[in-house]
């Protein structure tokens, strides 16, 4: 088996990189934080090494495995080392378009750059794939049905606070994404909005006690239809995916909001200087469990009646193991570089598998990393 070069040893990487150590590969730990490595790896063995792009470039070999768990602004840098080295690729981070654009030389090159194996993306991708496929062979697919998707997941502090959210890391990225539009489909139409807190609404999770969040759409869902292989025929008549929150969420951010509406030369500035005090007044207290909730669901209705209805629903907590985000985010790339190593993933540039057969496997085995984990039919 190759080797693992696991870049970044930040709140979301021990979990995933001691589950590689403990079942037997040879991992080095490539760190500006020597520390911080060794309280990530609790005892266990493993070559740490000083992060720089070019000692990496020196060190990895072909058939090795290259894990950023950096921003992702370095993705690019890192994938361009592997394929230079003839080595493969994983990030849980979405799929920028400087990954894409390596497609065609990463095959040319037989190794495999994945991403969106992380849980929001990852996960999700996953659970969506299992409910395409299993509407396909349903035998309820007709021509007049119309369907509905959601998917949301969102990090919640499993002790509610006043704010309804704790930070485990700087609020930053957080606010930043609140700034960024957002586009879905609602009612058979379009929606856009310019910040995704303009289109919150109540959501009823199918959880074994049933509990209502506030959700709202992120980023552009569009390109997601093809990616989880709807039929171009098929009528939408919601087709969505989001973030979870607390109910209250959208009242107490409401300063928050008005902030982010102001532009202006010294807009970042004034970002930063609200990133610092909502970090100073809403941290994760230590050792403090965080929660995570994800569900996805897909419907098919026919003359407005539904006749196919299932969820993928997932409720985790932090607890003596760590973080709940942290073991699916970095568990969910454990998985994908094993998967990697044993060459299921094809060479290429892809996002989170959509075989029925890693699907399935990488399911289960998220089984024991969670409080909560049930396939629903709504219709049984």
């Amino acid at each position: 088996m190759g080797r693992i070069h696991w870049c970044g040893t930040g709140l979301s990487s021990g979990p995933g990189l001691r589950r590689l150590i403990d079942v037997g590969h040879a991992v080095t730990v490539w760190t500006i934080d020597e520390p911080a490595a060794y309280a990530l790896l609790a005892g266990r063995e493993a070559q740490i090494s000083g992060f720089s792009q070019q000692a990496l470039e020196a060190t990895v070999q072909p058939g090795e495995v290259i894990v950023s768990m950096l921003p992702p602004d370095l993705h690019g840098d890192l994938a361009q080392i592997a394929l230079r080295r003839g080595a493969h690729f994983a990030c849980s981070s979405y799929l920028s378009q400087p990954l894409r654009d390596l497609d065609g030389p990463a095959r040319e090159a037989g190794v495999a750059i994945l991403a969106e194996v992380g849980l929001d993306p990852g996960i999700d991708h996953l659970m969506a794939h299992d409910l395409v496929a299993g509407y396909r062979v349903s035998g309820k697919v007709a021509a007049g049905n119309t369907l509905s998707f959601h998917s949301y997941c969102g990090g919640i502090p499993a002790h509610p606070n006043a704010f309804r959210y704790k930070f485990s890391w700087s609020p930053l990225g957080v606010l930043r994404a609140l700034r960024t539009p957002a586009r879905s489909i609602r009612h058979f139409t379009e929606l856009k909005v310019r910040h995704p807190w303009e289109a919150v609404s109540r959501f009823d999770a199918p959880l074994p006690h049933p509990e209502t969040f506030e959700v709202y759409p992120n980023r552009d869902s569009l390109p997601f239809i093809e990616e989880y292989r709807f039929d171009p025929s098929w009528r939408i008549e919601d087709f969505v995916r989001g973030t979870i929150r607390l109910l209250g969420w959208s009242d107490a951010w409401a300063p928050v909001f008005a902030a982010l509406e102001r532009d202006g030369p010294e807009a970042e500035e004034r970002l930063a200087d609200l990133a610092d005090t909502l970090w100073r007044e809403n941290p994760y207290l230590k050792d403090e469990p965080d929660r995570v909730v994800l569900v996805v669901s897909l419907e098919a209705k026919h003359e407005g009646r539904a006749v196919w209805h299932q969820s993928w629903v997932l409720d985790a907590q932090g607890d003596a193991r760590g973080s709940a985000m942290a073991r699916l985010v970095s568990g969910t790339v454990s998985l994908a570089v094993e998967s990697i190593l044993t060459h299921d993933i094809p060479v290429g540039v892809h996002s989170a598998p959509h075989d029925p057969k890693l699907v399935k496997g990488w399911l289960k085995a998220l089984e024991s990393q969670v409080q909560y984990l049930a396939r629903i039919d709504h219709l049984a």
